[in-house]
């Protein structure tokens, strides 16, 4: 084999599931040292592809018509078992999107990295604890002896990857296959799991393949992209070359669907809709044989804010900075001291049975919305829900008229309200999380980063539909996030969070162009101009 030879070539790769054709006839190749990313939406066929080179596919249900996997000559697709124990784990390795689902829960970091060890290369005893004291350092785990015996939910989600990454090196793969290892991760940790697999790339020669929608991710981490939409490559070349000349259709609106535009001004000295003072959410931490309280997790500490009628104030920070409990706390779904104020109404004190009045007024719209949308109730049943609670429709008719009206201003065909949630894309399903907000005609709503788990295009239409919604109702948003991208089309106002207290706060424009607290400025850095080099 020519030293210029592809390391791996992947040709008219088909890969069907009964009648459904999820991957058609794609082809590319992949040479030492390089970094081929594929883009594409959710549901364009890029995992299905890498899932393929190492023959993962739940067979045999899923199955190949026909194309071919050739690792340096070695055909892949439908090779026996011990050729492929050979080639996973040791030539090919993979990085999961969700480390959380991918390491086992009840298993210690130290088990998990010195299993793969011990399959490919036998370790044992102290051999093996000390490759996996080795591998940890080298992927940057901080204290990395005493996180031996740490299991998977006691690590941050950049430690979780961090620990993926360390048990797809063990082996010094030919290929590491990246699927959207940073799309769960806060900016700062993305760009530092960016950095660390460039530098590790570049310090074994390693070949990468790399699944993300992150446009902006591919333009720092690629040499050449494919671009796939349904299942085909419609594009491939140069990263500079697809970047600044797209040619197909599809690739030119990819490339045009970061949130763009600015918020729609309202006036800024409108009524205050919700504001509170010196907020905070203590959770105790218990100790000792009487577990007493030996101290305090200030998930909040000290948040004083205003939110205007039709304005937008963004929060913004990495996991943990209390952003969530803060919206949480506003809404009164958990405990807190110090002031609330909705409207002109003190709503700290209020019993649940007082505040129930004003709550179809505060509504929230969550991360997932999956995750909290019932899956045995029907689109209508789950938007018309808060009608009945808060009696709000005289009967069916009045009822359905207001769920079809619902439906239509978030943009969906109100015919779909007898189907169900898992019928609906992502996108389709934070519009009706959306849309159950909506019905109520709330005056003021928190979301929860509404658009963290969709693809950019879709992205960008949440941000239009949103900023829509505001300029005819003039709600008030609390919009937390840590895409700064995201929050940069939305927000008028900014704060930035971290440990629980505000950092920095003021005007978005102001904070976004010319940030004053090294926090802020290393956020807007990471989120902005990702240097991974």
């Amino acid at each position: 084999m020519e030293n210029n030879a592809p390391l791996l070539v992947v040709d008219d790769l088909a890969v069907s599931f009964g009648p459904v054709d999820a991957v058609k006839g794609v082809s590319f190749t992949l040479a030492r040292g390089e970094t081929l990313a594929l883009v594409g939406e959710s549901g364009s066929g890029k995992s299905v592809t890498a899932l393929s080179i190492l023959q993962l596919l739940p067979y045999p249900r899923a199955h190949h018509p026909r194309g071919s996997i050739a690792l340096e000559g070695v055909e892949l697709v439908g090779a026996p078992e011990p050729v492929l124990r050979r080639v996973r784990g040791a030539r090919v390795a993979m990085v999961f999107q969700e480390p959380m689902t991918s390491l086992n829960p009840l298993h210690s970091i130290e088990k998990q990295v010195g299993e793969v060890l011990e399959i490919h290369e036998g370790l044992r005893g102290a051999a093996l604890k000390a490759r996996v004291l080795e591998l940890l350092h080298l992927v940057g785990i901080p204290n990395a002896a005493q996180r031996l015996d740490a299991l998977p939910h006691e690590l941050s989600g950049g430690q979780r990857q961090r620990v993926m990454i360390a048990m797809a090196l063990a082996n010094t793969p030919d290929i590491l296959i990246a699927d959207e290892p940073t799309t769960a991760l806060d900016v700062t940790i993305q760009a530092q799991i960016l950095k660390l697999l460039k530098d590790l790339q570049a310090r074994f020669g390693m070949a990468m393949l790399f699944i993300t929608h992150d446009l902006g991710i591919v333009r720092k981490m690629a040499d050449r992209v494919c671009v796939m939409s349904q299942g085909a490559i419609v594009e491939s070349g140069a990263v500079a070359r697809v970047f600044d000349a797209p040619a197909h259709p599809y690739t030119q609106r990819l490339l045009a669907a970061e949130p763009k535009g600015r918020p729609a001004h309202a006036e800024a000295d409108g009524p205050v809709v919700m504001a509170t003072e010196d907020l905070k959410v203590w959770f105790p931490i218990k100790g000792g044989l009487f577990h007493k309280t030996i101290g305090h997790i200030k998930a909040v500490d000290g948040v004083s804010l205003a939110v205007r009628r039709g304005r937008t104030i963004g929060v913004v920070g990495e996991s943990g900075s209390g952003k969530t409990t803060l919206g949480l706390a506003l809404l009164r779904l958990l405990g807190s001291e110090g002031a609330i104020v909705f409207g002109d109404t003190a709503i700290q004190s209020l019993s649940a049975g007082a505040l129930r009045p004003l709550r179809r007024e505060m509504q929230m719209v969550f991360q997932d919305p999956y995750g909290s949308l019932s899956p045995r109730m029907s689109v209508g049943e789950i938007v018309g829900e808060g009608l009945e609670v808060h009696g709000l429709a005289t009967g069916p008719g009045e009822r359905d008229a207001a769920i079809v009206a619902a439906l239509e201003e978030v943009g969906l065909d109100p015919a779909a309200r007898h189907r169900y949630p898992h019928e609906f894309s992502g996108g389709q399903r934070q519009r009706i999380a959306i849309a159950r907000a909506l019905v109520l005609k709330p005056k003021f709503i928190v979301l929860d980063e509404p658009t963290s788990a969709l693809d950019v295009s879709v992205q960008a239409q949440i941000v239009d539909l949103l900023r829509d919604i505001q300029a005819r109702h003039a709600i008030a948003y609390l919009f937390i996030s840590h895409d700064l991208r995201v929050v940069r089309a939305l927000a008028d106002q900014l704060m930035v969070m971290k440990d629980g207290k505000v950092v920095e706060a003021g005007p978005a424009d102001a904070l976004f162009h010319s940030p004053q607290t090294a926090y802020t400025k290393a956020l807007m850095a990471a989120a902005f101009d990702l240097e991974v080099a």
